[in-house]
């Protein structure tokens, strides 16, 4: 067996086992306490530059760290966000 083909049994049994690339349990197994404002913006529907966008006017509808130039999305609060569907800021819409 090719080691290409390894790859891709191994990449189907994580689908099958975890579900899509931005479930909720798919986040929770495979992140760590904050996740990047990409993958989350796409597991909330839309772009990068919306997320930032969002960030930016303060209604990005989870919690955010600024870490230095860094900028990341705390992964306990977007789950609580994509399994209640309700943002944890008051100016936020999801």
């Amino acid at each position: 067996m090719s080691a290409k083909t390894k790859e891709l049994e191994m990449h189907t049994t994580i689908e099958e086992t975890l579900g899509p690339r931005y479930s909720p349990d798919r986040i929770r197994a495979t992140w760590d306490g904050t996740g990047s404002v990409e993958d989350a913006s796409k597991a909330l529907g839309f772009s990068r530059a919306k997320g930032y966008d969002l960030i930016r006017n303060g209604q990005f509808p989870c919690r955010v760290l600024r870490i230095g130039r860094n900028t990341r999305v705390v992964t306990a609060s977007l789950l609580r966000v994509l399994e209640s569907g309700k943002p944890e800021h008051n100016d936020a819409h999801v």
